[in-house]
Protein backbone atom coordinates (compact mmCIF):
# COMPACT_ATOMS: atom_id res chain seq x y z
CA UNK A 1 0.00 0.00 0.00
CA UNK A 2 0.80 3.56 0.18
CA UNK A 3 0.13 6.15 2.46
CA UNK A 4 0.00 10.10 1.66
CA UNK A 5 0.21 12.15 4.67
CA UNK A 6 -1.80 15.97 4.61
CA UNK A 7 1.04 18.57 4.04
CA UNK A 8 -1.24 20.73 2.81
CA UNK A 9 -2.63 22.86 6.00
CA UNK A 10 -5.98 22.30 4.63
CA UNK A 11 -7.97 19.53 6.71
CA UNK A 12 -10.26 18.39 4.06
CA UNK A 13 -7.58 18.00 0.84
CA UNK A 14 -7.39 14.10 1.05
CA UNK A 15 -10.56 13.64 1.56
CA UNK A 16 -11.20 16.03 -1.49
CA UNK A 17 -8.81 13.68 -3.20
CA UNK A 18 -9.93 10.68 -1.92
CA UNK A 19 -13.45 11.69 -3.62
CA UNK A 20 -12.01 12.81 -6.87
CA UNK A 21 -10.27 9.42 -7.28
CA UNK A 22 -13.67 7.46 -6.53
CA UNK A 23 -15.58 10.23 -9.23
CA UNK A 24 -12.77 9.23 -11.74
CA UNK A 25 -13.58 5.27 -10.92
CA UNK A 26 -17.60 5.92 -11.45
CA UNK A 27 -16.57 8.13 -14.45
CA UNK A 28 -14.65 5.31 -16.59
CA UNK A 29 -17.33 2.67 -15.46
CA UNK A 30 -19.71 4.75 -16.77
CA UNK A 31 -17.95 4.92 -20.01
CA UNK A 32 -17.19 1.47 -20.37
CA UNK A 33 -13.24 2.02 -20.07
CA UNK A 34 -11.84 -0.55 -18.80
CA UNK A 35 -7.85 0.04 -19.62
CA UNK A 36 -7.81 3.10 -17.76
CA UNK A 37 -7.74 2.65 -14.20
CA UNK A 38 -7.94 4.34 -10.90
CA UNK A 39 -5.96 3.30 -7.39
CA UNK A 40 -8.26 1.83 -4.88
CA UNK A 41 -8.77 4.14 -1.88
CA UNK A 42 -8.36 1.48 1.19
CA UNK A 43 -8.72 4.50 4.08
CA UNK A 44 -8.76 8.08 4.10
CA UNK A 45 -8.95 10.97 6.75
CA UNK A 46 -7.77 14.64 7.31
CA UNK A 47 -4.65 12.97 8.31
CA UNK A 48 -3.48 10.17 5.58
CA UNK A 49 -4.61 9.10 2.17
CA UNK A 50 -3.71 4.75 1.84
CA UNK A 51 -4.01 3.76 -1.45
CA UNK A 52 -3.04 0.36 -2.76
CA UNK A 53 0.03 0.15 -4.34
CA UNK A 54 1.16 0.43 -7.79
CA UNK A 55 4.16 -1.25 -9.23
CA UNK A 56 5.29 1.18 -11.74
CA UNK A 57 7.46 0.53 -15.09
CA UNK A 58 8.20 3.05 -17.86
CA UNK A 59 5.19 3.34 -20.42
CA UNK A 60 6.03 2.01 -23.45
CA UNK A 61 3.47 3.44 -26.69
CA UNK A 62 0.71 0.50 -26.15
CA UNK A 63 0.22 2.19 -22.08
CA UNK A 64 0.06 5.48 -23.84
CA UNK A 65 -2.25 4.37 -26.33
CA UNK A 66 -4.55 3.18 -23.73
CA UNK A 67 -4.23 6.52 -21.65
CA UNK A 68 -5.26 8.37 -25.03
CA UNK A 69 -8.40 6.14 -25.98
CA UNK A 70 -9.68 5.91 -21.98
CA UNK A 71 -9.28 9.73 -21.79
CA UNK A 72 -11.40 10.64 -24.92
CA UNK A 73 -13.37 7.87 -23.91
CA UNK A 74 -14.09 9.30 -20.73
CA UNK A 75 -14.28 12.81 -22.26
CA UNK A 76 -16.92 11.82 -24.90
CA UNK A 77 -19.43 11.03 -21.78
CA UNK A 78 -21.47 14.25 -21.23
CA UNK A 79 -22.32 15.63 -18.45
CA UNK A 80 -25.14 17.75 -16.70
CA UNK A 81 -23.16 20.81 -15.73
CA UNK A 82 -19.92 22.50 -15.29
CA UNK A 83 -17.94 23.24 -12.35
CA UNK A 84 -18.50 20.83 -9.26
CA UNK A 85 -20.34 20.50 -6.70
CA UNK A 86 -18.20 21.36 -3.58
CA UNK A 87 -14.52 23.27 -3.42
CA UNK A 88 -11.44 21.26 -3.58
CA UNK A 89 -7.95 21.09 -4.49
CA UNK A 90 -5.52 22.22 -7.25
CA UNK A 91 -2.18 21.21 -6.12
CA UNK A 92 -1.31 23.01 -2.76
CA UNK A 93 -3.64 25.65 -3.71
CA UNK A 94 -7.81 25.55 -2.66
CA UNK A 95 -9.86 25.47 -6.03
CA UNK A 96 -13.16 27.02 -5.66
CA UNK A 97 -16.35 25.51 -7.48
CA UNK A 98 -19.97 25.72 -7.83
CA UNK A 99 -22.58 24.32 -10.62
CA UNK A 100 -23.27 26.37 -13.65
CA UNK A 101 -24.90 25.90 -17.40
CA UNK A 102 -22.13 28.95 -18.73
CA UNK A 103 -18.69 27.04 -18.81
CA UNK A 104 -17.25 30.69 -19.90
CA UNK A 105 -18.30 32.26 -16.82
CA UNK A 106 -17.07 29.99 -14.62
CA UNK A 107 -13.54 29.81 -15.97
CA UNK A 108 -13.59 33.35 -15.80
CA UNK A 109 -14.90 33.57 -12.19
CA UNK A 110 -13.70 30.24 -10.35
CA UNK A 111 -10.46 29.35 -11.86
CA UNK A 112 -9.31 32.78 -13.53
CA UNK A 113 -10.18 35.69 -11.46
CA UNK A 114 -9.81 33.60 -8.06
CA UNK A 115 -6.23 32.89 -9.10
CA UNK A 116 -5.51 36.83 -9.62
CA UNK A 117 -7.11 37.77 -6.40
CA UNK A 118 -3.79 35.89 -4.84
CA UNK A 119 -1.45 37.51 -6.44
CA UNK A 120 0.66 38.68 -3.75
CA UNK A 121 2.20 41.80 -5.71
CA UNK A 122 0.03 44.51 -5.72
CA UNK A 123 1.02 46.14 -9.34
CA UNK A 124 0.83 42.34 -10.89
CA UNK A 125 -2.12 41.64 -9.86
CA UNK A 126 -3.80 45.11 -10.35
CA UNK A 127 -2.60 45.04 -13.90
CA UNK A 128 -4.27 41.01 -14.61
CA UNK A 129 -7.57 42.04 -12.91
CA UNK A 130 -7.31 44.99 -15.61
CA UNK A 131 -7.19 42.77 -18.36
CA UNK A 132 -9.78 40.14 -16.88
CA UNK A 133 -11.68 43.02 -16.55
CA UNK A 134 -11.38 44.14 -20.61
CA UNK A 135 -11.55 40.96 -21.66
CA UNK A 136 -13.78 38.92 -19.61
CA UNK A 137 -16.92 38.66 -21.12
CA UNK A 138 -15.17 38.24 -24.86
CA UNK A 139 -13.53 35.56 -22.61
CA UNK A 140 -16.71 33.91 -21.43
CA UNK A 141 -19.06 34.15 -24.57
CA UNK A 142 -16.06 32.51 -26.96
CA UNK A 143 -15.94 29.78 -24.46
CA UNK A 144 -19.18 29.45 -23.95
CA UNK A 145 -19.37 28.98 -28.28
CA UNK A 146 -16.87 26.80 -27.81
CA UNK A 147 -17.55 24.21 -26.03
CA UNK A 148 -19.37 21.24 -26.69
CA UNK A 149 -20.59 19.87 -23.72
CA UNK A 150 -19.33 19.45 -20.35
CA UNK A 151 -16.93 16.65 -19.96
CA UNK A 152 -15.76 14.92 -16.35
CA UNK A 153 -12.33 16.31 -16.22
CA UNK A 154 -8.86 15.15 -14.09
CA UNK A 155 -8.21 18.66 -13.62
CA UNK A 156 -4.28 18.32 -12.88
CA UNK A 157 -3.31 15.94 -15.76
CA UNK A 158 0.38 16.57 -16.28
CA UNK A 159 2.73 13.65 -16.30
CA UNK A 160 3.58 13.75 -12.44
CA UNK A 161 -0.01 12.44 -11.92
CA UNK A 162 -0.32 9.79 -14.22
CA UNK A 163 1.46 6.53 -13.66
CA UNK A 164 1.93 2.99 -15.72
CA UNK A 165 2.57 -0.75 -14.81
CA UNK A 166 3.00 -3.26 -17.02
CA UNK A 167 -0.65 -3.41 -17.68
CA UNK A 168 -1.19 0.06 -18.78
CA UNK A 169 -2.20 3.51 -16.99
CA UNK A 170 -3.10 4.93 -14.07
CA UNK A 171 -4.88 7.99 -12.81
CA UNK A 172 -3.95 10.05 -9.57
CA UNK A 173 -3.96 12.91 -7.38
CA UNK A 174 -6.90 14.69 -9.27
CA UNK A 175 -8.45 18.33 -8.78
CA UNK A 176 -11.82 17.29 -10.55
CA UNK A 177 -14.45 18.78 -12.18
CA UNK A 178 -16.52 18.95 -15.51
CA UNK A 179 -15.84 21.37 -17.86
CA UNK A 180 -14.02 21.85 -21.68
CA UNK A 181 -12.27 18.76 -22.07
CA UNK A 182 -9.85 20.74 -23.69
CA UNK A 183 -8.85 21.69 -20.49
CA UNK A 184 -7.43 18.55 -19.28
CA UNK A 185 -5.17 18.11 -22.81
CA UNK A 186 -3.89 21.58 -22.40
CA UNK A 187 -2.76 20.82 -19.04
CA UNK A 188 -1.03 17.57 -20.47
CA UNK A 189 1.45 19.95 -22.43
CA UNK A 190 2.62 22.16 -19.84
CA UNK A 191 5.43 20.08 -18.44
CA UNK A 192 6.48 17.90 -21.70
CA UNK A 193 3.48 15.80 -22.73
CA UNK A 194 2.65 12.34 -22.97
CA UNK A 195 4.18 11.73 -26.47
CA UNK A 196 3.04 11.09 -29.81
CA UNK A 197 0.98 7.85 -29.03
CA UNK A 198 -0.97 9.38 -26.70
CA UNK A 199 -2.15 12.60 -28.89
CA UNK A 200 -2.70 10.14 -31.93
CA UNK A 201 -4.93 7.79 -29.80
CA UNK A 202 -6.99 10.74 -27.91
CA UNK A 203 -7.52 12.62 -31.47
CA UNK A 204 -8.71 9.18 -33.11
CA UNK A 205 -11.68 8.61 -30.59
CA UNK A 206 -12.12 12.26 -30.12
CA UNK A 207 -10.01 14.64 -32.36
CA UNK A 208 -9.32 18.08 -31.10
CA UNK A 209 -11.28 21.40 -32.04
CA UNK A 210 -9.42 23.43 -34.75
CA UNK A 211 -9.22 26.23 -32.08
CA UNK A 212 -7.65 23.66 -29.24
CA UNK A 213 -3.81 25.86 -29.74
CA UNK A 214 -5.87 28.90 -28.68
CA UNK A 215 -7.81 27.52 -26.10
CA UNK A 216 -4.04 25.56 -24.47
CA UNK A 217 -3.15 29.28 -24.07
CA UNK A 218 -5.83 30.10 -22.27
CA UNK A 219 -6.39 27.17 -20.49
CA UNK A 220 -2.94 26.66 -19.00
CA UNK A 221 -3.37 30.49 -17.72
CA UNK A 222 -4.73 29.13 -14.91
CA UNK A 223 -2.45 26.54 -14.08
CA UNK A 224 0.29 29.39 -14.62
CA UNK A 225 -1.47 31.63 -12.39
CA UNK A 226 -1.71 28.78 -9.54
CA UNK A 227 2.25 28.30 -9.96
CA UNK A 228 2.96 31.84 -9.91
CA UNK A 229 1.23 32.05 -6.47
CA UNK A 230 2.62 28.95 -4.87
CA UNK A 231 6.11 29.25 -6.54
CA UNK A 232 7.32 32.49 -7.74
CA UNK A 233 8.05 34.64 -11.11
CA UNK A 234 9.88 31.75 -12.39
CA UNK A 235 5.95 31.20 -13.79
CA UNK A 236 5.00 34.49 -14.75
CA UNK A 237 6.40 34.36 -18.19
CA UNK A 238 3.23 31.43 -18.74
CA UNK A 239 0.88 33.98 -17.12
CA UNK A 240 1.67 37.02 -19.66
CA UNK A 241 1.63 34.65 -22.69
CA UNK A 242 -2.17 33.00 -21.55
CA UNK A 243 -3.25 36.49 -20.80
CA UNK A 244 -2.08 37.58 -24.50
CA UNK A 245 -3.91 35.14 -25.98
CA UNK A 246 -6.85 36.45 -24.18
CA UNK A 247 -6.66 39.89 -25.16
CA UNK A 248 -6.26 38.37 -28.90
CA UNK A 249 -9.44 36.94 -28.82
CA UNK A 250 -12.37 38.64 -30.90
CA UNK A 251 -14.31 41.07 -28.77
CA UNK A 252 -17.92 40.07 -28.31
Amino acid sequence: MHVKTNTTGYADALICEAEGLESLRDGLQQAGVEALRIPEVMEVNQHRLTLRRIDSAPPDDKCLTALGEGLAQLHLLARDQYGWRRDNFIGLAPQPNTLTDSWGRFFLEQRLKYQVSRISDAGVRARFERTLEACGDSLANWLDRHCEHPSLLHGDLWNGNVMFDRNGPWLIDPAVYQGDREADLAMTEMFGGFGAAFYRAYDRVYPRTEIYATKREIYNLYHYLNHYNLFGGGYLGGCERGLSALAALPAS
